[in-house]
């Protein structure tokens, strides 16, 4: 009897083991003195309240410093609403193309093995090495009057630079990495069974992928999609070299802020920049509930 309950005690689920484990190491976090922690978190409060809050608290006060007339004036200025619609026509493509690639591009690397693959993943990664201003470098040797394509592009009447193609290309090179960024670890993490289960009932390719592999990574793709959106209407280096800086044509919301500030007409800039301080923090509550979606995915297929 006495080897019994011993052996029932040794066998004890590992669940149980775990548990104790991670509570310990718990514990273990919590050792430092009580000064130590009230310090640490004192230090992150103050640098995220000089970093983060007070430039915030700065532009929504310097937008509103003469009354919310001059704030409602100031963005409807012809100016101010043709900055505002291009930057919205070129987030727009942007997201859009760049929601094909990622598609494409983390459906090929996360479901099939082919040669590149490697080098695949570090083009991806390339936007995020290279510098904005050289990005739009490259389309101005490419498209410029003097580039490779320049001849061609004058020949047939075709304007690249300095108009929104040109901008919605350099935007797009700048944020292409997100969406493919967002998908590729969620799809290799949920690897290929449930997709060879559907096609060996007889799905065909787009079948699979509609049905079975899209609202799987649905929260994955919408948290690309926010990154990418964001970061499409922040861009400014890249479009600050293509654009021409035309005022009332191919100025977007960055590069109308620098222009504003620069004239000295501080409520108009600041209002403008308060729309793009908006759309940060409505990315930042989204992308929380993005993440708390995609963690409950996570805990669900662990279980």
């Amino acid at each position: 009897m006495t080897m019994q309950i011993a052996d029932t005690v040794s066998l004890s689920p590992p669940d149980a083991k775990a548990r104790a484990h991670a509570a310990a190491a718990r514990n273990n976090l919590r050792t430092e003195p009580k000064a130590v922690r009230i310090v640490i978190i004192t230090l992150a409060i103050l640098f995220l309240s000089v970093f983060v809050v007070l430039p915030l608290v700065v532009v929504f006060a310097q937008a509103f410093s003469k009354g919310i007339v001059a704030y409602l004036a100031a963005l409807a200025e012809p100016e101010a609403l043709s900055a505002i619609r291009l930057t919205l026509v070129v987030a727009a493509i942007s997201v859009g193309l760049n929601l094909i690639f990622g598609l494409v591009a983390s459906w090929a690397i996360a479901k099939f093995e082919f040669k590149g693959k490697t080098f695949l993943i570090t083009l991806i990664d390339l936007p995020f090495s290279v510098s904005p201003v050289i990005s739009g470098l490259v389309f101005v040797l490419l498209f410029g009057a003097q580039g490779y394509f320049g001849g061609w592009l004058r020949d047939h009447d075709i304007q690249i630079l300095f108009a929104v193609p040109g901008i919605a290309l350099a935007t797009t090179f700048i944020t292409f990495p997100f969406v493919a960024r967002a998908l590729i670890p969620l799809m290799q993490e949920q690897g290929t069974q449930e997709e060879e289960a559907a096609i060996s009932l007889g799905a065909s390719g787009l079948q699979t992928f509609f049905r079975v592999t899209l609202p799987n990574i649905k929260w994955g793709v919408l948290y690309g999609v926010l990154l990418c959106n964001a970061r499409a209407m922040g861009e400014f280096g890249a479009v600050s070299v293509v654009s021409g800086h035309i005022r009332g044509e191919t100025n977007t919301m960055p590069l109308l802020v620098e222009i504003l500030y620069n004239e000295y007409q501080f409520v108009a800039a600041f209002a403008i920049a308060s729309l793009l301080a908006m759309l940060a923090l409505i990315t930042l509550i989204a992308k929380t509930v993005l993440e708390s979606h995609l963690d409950e995915g996570h805990d669900a297929r662990d279980h």
